[in-house]
């Protein structure tokens, strides 16, 4: 059975800057998947290329087996892959509801639309109560959490999360972190950037390190690590 996600020799960046130096990782066999590292050292591009929004020059993006490197955004929505990206990035307008609905635009999520709704009010019962209240007057937390429930509502085969925590307080983060193990304990494998790594080995089992555009470090299951080791990592002593 072919691994969720293979990255192979993965080249990217955005016009005459390449940020991705032949990458290659795969994700999704041992649980779900950490990625951390310095600032501005590839994490954010490399889930672009994934999700279709950076298109690489050179390298293969397999899920599920299938080779996604060149397909379109919709496309890859469409097979499952789902990004939820930084910055609430949300309309600010429409009600929790209506952010939640056009999370469900594709054929395969409207099929299990009222399923994964329920899901998501189970998940986050905050949301639930205030259905029909505008986003734009949520806290950034419960901002965060309808961008979570949004990418549920897709029905993802694969959830990709990018700093999901970014801006929180310690109890708006912890509280995050809870409502993620949630969604993984669905059964919903999860790919999370985060720079708190302490947070990333309570959700996360297999970490990468992104250094520079390629993988720098690799967290197997069941190895443990130390502060001073993710120092080492992140600075190089």
């Amino acid at each position: 059975m072919s691994a969720p996600l293979e990255i192979e020799d993965l080249v990217a960046g955005y016009g005459r800057v390449t940020v991705l130096h032949g990458l290659s990782m795969t994700a999704g066999t041992s649980g779900n998947v950490g990625l951390f590292g310095p600032n501005g050292h590839g994490k954010t591009t490399l889930l672009r290329a994934m999700s279709g929004l950076v298109r690489p020059s050179a390298g293969r993006i397999r899920f599920f087996g299938e080779d996604v490197t060149h397909l379109s955004p919709q496309a890859i929505v469409g097979r499952g892959l789902i990004h939820v990206p930084q910055g609430n990035r949300l309309f600010p307008d429409l009600s929790i509801a209506e952010c939640l609905a056009l999370g469900a635009w594709t054929r395969r999520a409207r099929a299990v639309e009222d399923e994964n709704r329920e899901r998501a009010a189970a998940i986050f019962p905050r949301l639930a109560e205030r259905w029909r209240q505008p986003v734009r007057t949520l806290s950034g937390g419960e901002r965060q959490m309808v961008s979570i429930a949004t990418g549920l509502m897709g029905a993802p085969r694969l959830l990709v999360l990018d700093e999901p925590t970014l801006g929180l307080s310690p109890r708006l983060k912890e509280e995050l972190a809870e409502a993620v193990r949630a969604v993984s304990a669905a059964g919903v494998p999860l790919v999370i950037v985060d720079e708190d790594v302490e947070l990333l080995l309570g959700l996360a089992k297999h970490l990468f390190l992104v250094n520079h555009g390629t993988i720098g470090a690799e967290i197997r299951p069941g190895e443990t690590i130390g502060h001073d080791a993710i120092m080492a990592m992140y600075f190089g002593h």
